[in-house]
């Protein structure tokens, strides 16, 4: 028996994340239009107050991409293509059905049965089925640089709507990942390489489709065949800015309607912009990431764990959270389990289950000389010649990043480690991170499709690959047997089985060791947003989507709620 979505399960899936990106992940006037976009008339029955202009963070010009598997897609994938359902990351509710409909695992969590709708149609007007499922999952199965779940299941079309994915073991935590993955059209995508290709003209079953292109900026408009109707809003723009301030100037003189970056004074966005609010949520946990392994190739003072750990005490975050984030990032667990909804997972065998909010020098050298490092003349600590003096990469424009990495440059100082960063546009950033070409990176993590620790573990802390091969979410190269091992048994195990604890004290105890990803804060991701043109946006009452606009799936939902105000 297929259970219903609205009924209680016998087997739970988490459904949402409780009080708030991505796997996605980082926060953040253009020039050149784009026909069938901006003012007056915008292709497709759009004008000026049925269009949303969006900022994504951007910074520099767009090179056309959406593959919605390639970590170099530019935007709007959630809205061209669907899942089966969607998890809400920003409150815990049940699972909202899209492509499938009921789902239920048989009673040893071996077989996942899902039942799909039989009204949908791609956007060049060729039936969604049972089949594109499968073609989905055997094209990620069979291509681990895009496998980021690691399925290894066996997906079977019992009939045109309904699908099975069978596991030789019990596999409940894959059910967020299975259903909440992008399916992509079969007859399309059996030519496509979705490591290389660009995807210049994508095809899905979602509520817009693609409408142009320009470096500056591109469009989708409302899908008029759409299964759960077209929407009202009947155009988004993404725009292309500078950065942090050019969002914050559009922002002022009304010409853009999204944006999710810092801006002055954001405590009070309503009444410094009139017309528009904000809403804001903590759950992207900030990292300075290390490309960690030296195994893997990757050079450098940061891949010795106590570099790692002395700059973790080094980091004045109250300081930060008031220079840089404006108050608005809360506390982080050196653990990666998000606090305080997930406290409950939090090893009673760490010590330090949060991270401290004022700076240790005296502690960060204690770490660095009890691992036989000395402090040189210039106040730098050294080891075999090697001064501990890192390298940080962070996106141009991207000012709250900037601002703290500023800061963070002189708490370090003050611990004996030298910082400098290195500011480049949003591609080469992105190559960078992927292929370990970098010491450091500030970025941030996100906690995957449920409430749950081991959607960061399985996606941050496993499958390591060398520097010059496209690392996938594991970009800090971290590989830990033990690790591995406690992730691959979590796999087997119920959301409410009591062995998961053991499991994750392993983890976190090599994690909190090793610190391959250095804690700064939760990020306090705020969006801005038009109330004045659309109605229809989430308020801290009303959060059913991550308030994100770099949150693909979530603000593909928010675009699906939004109404013109104008008549």
């Amino acid at each position: 028996m297929i259970r219903s979505i609205s009924r209680p399960a016998r087997r739970k899936v988490p459904a949402g994340i409780a009080g708030a990106a991505a796997l996605a992940l980082v926060l953040t006037a253009c020039g050149g239009g784009t026909s069938g976009s901006g003012e007056g008339d915008g292709g497709g029955g759009a004008s000026a107050d049925t269009t949303l202009v969006a900022y994504t963070g951007q910074a520099g010009d767009y090179q056309i991409n959406f593959n919605p598997y390639s970590p170099s897609n530019i935007g709007g994938r959630g809205t061209i293509y669907e899942p089966l359902y969607f998890f809400n990351k920003a409150r815990t509710q049940d699972p909202v059905p899209l492509l499938g409909t009921d789902y239920e695992w048989n009673e040893d969590g071996t077989v996942l049965t899902v039942t799909l709708r039989d009204d949908v149609t791609f956007s060049d007007g060729e039936p969604f089925t049972a089949e594109d499922v499968v073609f989905t999952f055997d094209m990620l199965k069979n291509t681990p640089a895009i496998n980021n779940m690691g399925y290894d299941g066996v997906t079977e079309a019992v009939d045109d709507t309904t699908v099975t994915f069978t596991f030789d073991e019990p596999s409940y935590v894959q059910a967020p990942d299975l259903l909440g993955q992008y399916i992509v059209p079969a007859h399309l995508w059996a030519d496509v390489n979705p490591t290389e290709d660009v995807v210049e003209a994508p095809v899905g079953t979602g509520a817009f489709v693609y409408n142009d292109f320009k470096p500056q900026a591109f469009t989708f408009t409302a899908n008029p065949d759409y299964w759960d109707g077209e929407p009202e809003l009947k155009q988004i723009r993404w725009l292309s800015l500078s950065g942090n301030q050019a969002g914050a100037d559009a922002l002022a003189s009304g010409s853009i309607d999204w944006q999710t970056g810092p801006v002055p004074d954001i405590q009070n966005v309503s009444e410094n912009y009139p017309g528009y609010d904000a809403v804001t949520a903590n759950q992207n946990q900030m990292v300075l990431a290390t490309c960690s392994s030296a195994e893997q190739g990757c050079t450098g003072a940061q891949v010795d764990p106590a570099v790692r750990q002395a700059l973790y005490l080094a980091i004045n975050r109250d300081q930060l959270n008031s220079l840089a984030f404006q108050g608005t990032a809360s506390e982080m667990s050196p653990t990666f389990a998000l606090v305080p909804s997930q406290e409950q997972w939090i090893s009673s065998t760490i010590s330090d289950p949060v991270s401290p909010t004022g700076a240790d020098p005296d502690g960060a050298g204690a770490v660095l000389e009890a691992a036989g490092y000395a402090k040189g003349s210039d106040g730098i600590y050294a080891k075999d010649g090697q001064r501990v003096a890192l390298n940080v990469e962070v996106v141009t424009g991207w000012t709250d990043y900037i601002t703290a990495i500023d800061a963070i440059t002189s708490q370090a100082r003050d611990a004996g480690i030298e910082i400098v960063q290195t500011q480049s546009s949003w591609n080469e950033w992105t190559d960078k991170k992927q292929n370990g070409n970098f010491e450091l990176v500030i970025d941030s993590l996100g906690q995957g499709p449920a409430p749950d620790p081991y959607y960061p573990y399985q996606y941050y802390f496993t499958t390591a690959t060398p520097v010059g091969e496209s690392s996938g979410n594991a970009f800090s190269r971290y590989s830990d047997p033990e690790v591995d091992a406690a992730v691959e048994e979590l796999q087997a195990l119920d959301f409410d089985d009591p062995a998961r604890e053991a499991l994750f004290a392993t983890i976190q105890e090599s994690i909190v060791a090793d610190m391959p990803y250095i804690p700064v804060m939760t990020g306090g991701t705020t969006s801005q947003w038009n109330v004045g043109k659309f109605t229809g946006w989430p308020t801290e009452d009303d959060l059913y989507a991550f308030p994100a606009v770099w949150s693909a799936l979530d603000a593909a939902e928010i675009y699906k709620a939004l109404a013109p105000t104008a008549e």
